[in-house]
């Protein structure tokens, strides 16, 4: 079988494997030989292009970036929030990878790399998906789907919190969970538990997950929660109207990596 002639430039499977390797090892930890060996390149070459790994770095920053924002379009759209499919999906920012992204992808080691990393690109990443949660929160809040509790700031934050903890803990739930989180099994069994905890509180059943070959774990029926309590106030969760007979899209970024 023929392979797809690679119609990239010399820059960009520079910059592309760059990337993978910033993601798997660190920028601090790859050298410029390394990058020019997975590149078929010469040393010499990239620093042709970019000069120094650190304006390499900068620029495969900047298209991490603007990758991203891409993605974040199908989280925020025209500012409206899309309620189609939503007890199957829990719009996360896993779901948006699973779609968009080959198996395999970098990007998200990358972007875990990037918010934990002390550089203005990963403190405007950070303060990027802050914003898109609160708008999201927001449009969640004008469609009856959630509230904005009494501090929505907080709100928006934690719900964003709980989301990256996807990406920055990746590995270690894994390892507990035995799938990973960012795959589509993963998705099919973390989906229904996070739609119950914001539908209705750490009180509330799982919604029954839909049988699917490629996700045999989701398909346990979930244990008998114990009888709610009349008071939920040390966990409350937005609720909307009827949300126990059909489960909203939860989250703001938070539910959207």
């Amino acid at each position: 079988m023929r392979s797809m002639p690679d119609d990239r430039t010399t820059r960009a499977v520079i910059r592309d494997e760059a990337l993978r390797l910033f993601a798997a090892q660190g920028p601090e930890a790859v050298t410029i030989r390394q990058i020019a060996t997975a590149a078929g390149v010469s040393p010499a070459l990239v620093v042709h292009h970019f000069r120094s790994k650190d304006n390499l770095r900068r620029e495969v920053d900047q298209y991490v970036l603007t990758v991203f924002e891409g993605l974040l379009g199908e989280l925020t759209g025209d500012g409206t929030v899309s309620f189609e499919d939503a007890g199957a999906a829990t719009g996360s920012l896993g779901e948006i990878f699973l779609q968009h992204l080959p198996v395999g992808s970098p990007l998200p080691g990358y972007l875990r790399m990037l918010l934990l990393s002390d550089t203005e690109a990963g403190r405007g990443l950070f303060r990027r998906l802050y914003a898109v949660s609160r708008q999201t929160l927001d449009a969640l809040a004008d469609a009856g789907a959630a509230s904005r509790g009494k501090d929505p700031r907080v709100r928006a934050a934690l719900l964003l919190v709980n989301d990256l903890s996807v990406f920055l803990l990746r590995d270690q739930l894994t390892a507990v969970l035995g799938v990973d989180p960012l795959s589509a099994a993963g998705l099919a069994r973390l989906g229904p538990e996070l739609l119950s905890i914001y539908a209705g509180g750490l009180n509330a059943d799982a919604p029954a997950p839909e049988i699917s070959p490629a996700a045999p774990e989701a398909q346990e029926a979930p244990a008998q929660a114990p009888a709610q309590a009349p008071e939920q106030a040390s966990h409350p969760a937005p609720q909307a109207p009827q949300a126990a007979q059909a489960p909203q899209a939860p989250e703001a970024v938070g539910g959207q990596a």
